[in-house]
């Protein structure tokens, strides 16, 4: 279990290299017209920020489908071992869990921010 993600990450971090060296290797020979130029510079900041905003939007939904789990498991944990306190565990639970979605969807609005507005 432990090769196979470290074989994923490389694999992924491979691949993260290849997309960002890619628009440096079609810069060469975009570099005959000024017109050129300026596409290619406008084509690297916009891929640039589709890659950031994958990148903020993956960590951010996986670390809060890991925390959802984490806090629903706790939950069940303690529900289990105190049937007479599940209904203060469930209220707590559901405070937790709105405030893990609140903040991905924060990381949605800012992808959004990033991808429209700037």
């Amino acid at each position: 279990m432990r090769n196979k993600k470290k074989l994923f990450a490389a694999a992924l971090a491979v691949a993260l290299m290849l997309v960002l060296s890619a628009p440096a290797a079609l810069a060469a020979d975009a570099a005959e017209s000024p017109e050129a130029a300026a596409v290619l510079a406008e084509a690297q900041v916009t891929s640039s920020k589709a890659i950031a905003c994958a990148i903020m939007i993956a960590l951010a939904s996986a670390g809060g489908a890991i925390a959802i789990a984490l806090a629903s498991r706790k939950a069940s944990e303690s529900t289990a071992r105190q049937p007479e306190a599940s209904g203060e565990i469930r209220s707590g639970l559901m405070l937790s869990l709105v405030f893990i979605e609140t903040a991905i969807i924060y990381a949605l609005l800012v992808v959004i921010l990033v991808i429209f507005v700037l």
